[in-house]
């Protein structure tokens, strides 16, 4: 089973524009991002796939290995599967470019999946964390997750689920965490498929993949990550560096 990471790398961004170009360290963002998903052992190699010059330059000078996007893309997803279209692969796992503190544990336990799953049920794994806090739980920003008994993913949604009409009922709220590793032909059909309505609704490309019937198998964790997606994210990774 021949598995890689592949890092989508934007230039542009809302919140924070050029954030994977911001020095951390003295080496850009996106740089530690792919060393440290190197550094794990877990993958038979590793990209960034980036539309920007600028990214693909500084990961090729740092001794990486960039791929540069023919397309526009609407999500990481598409971004990735164009660049993994033709490479023998197995799994296919999306890391995120703004992650440079990757903890091994929760890869290892999202490619276990894959590797203990002789009947080959799963398309898809992913993981997600247990939230108890009401303001997390009612934030929109905050993707959460509904399984079922095998810990397969029903829907995901911004929208508190499931609904608490029974608080009683002991329910247990679960926060996705964007870590994604794909089959390469379920990441491929996801390209090749047109958007549906649920996805276009919530904004959450996931659903495009449950909407076509696809199967995402989901993995506790603890471990949230530490992203950068503001100067204050910045300034606290460049002090845990």
């Amino acid at each position: 089973m021949k598995i890689i990471a592949v890092i989508p790398a934007r230039y542009a961004s809302t919140r924070f524009p050029a954030k994977l170009m911001q020095d951390l360290g003295g080496k850009a963002v996106i740089v530690r991002t792919y060393e440290a998903a190197v550094k794990t052992g877990l993958f038979d190699d590793v990209f960034v796939v980036t539309d920007s010059d600028i990214i693909y330059d500084e990961v090729v000078r740092n001794g990486g290995k960039a791929i540069m996007s023919k397309k526009e893309h609407e999500s990481g997803s598409d971004r990735i599967a164009e660049a993994v279209e033709h490479m023998d692969v197995d799994i296919v796992v999306n890391v995120q470019g703004d992650e440079p503190f990757i903890n091994k544990e929760p890869l290892a336990d999202v490619l276990q999946v894959f590797k203990s799953d002789f009947a080959r049920e799963t398309d898809l794994a992913s993981l997600m964390m247990h939230i108890t806090d009401e303001e997390d739980i009612n934030n929109p920003n905050n993707v959460k997750v509904v399984v079922d008994q095998k810990n397969f993913a029903l829907y995901f949604s911004r929208s508190v689920i499931p609904y608490p009409r029974n608080k009683e009922a002991g329910v247990r709220y679960f926060k996705h965490i964007g870590i994604y590793a794909f089959r390469k032909h379920a990441l491929l059909d996801f390209y090749n498929l047109p958007m549906q309505k649920l996805e276009a609704s919530e904004k959450l490309e996931q659903l495009r993949y449950l909407e076509y019937g696809k199967k995402i198998k989901m993995v506790e964790t603890s471990h949230a990550g530490i992203g950068i997606d503001t100067p204050e994210d910045l300034e606290k990774a460049r002090k845990l560096l």
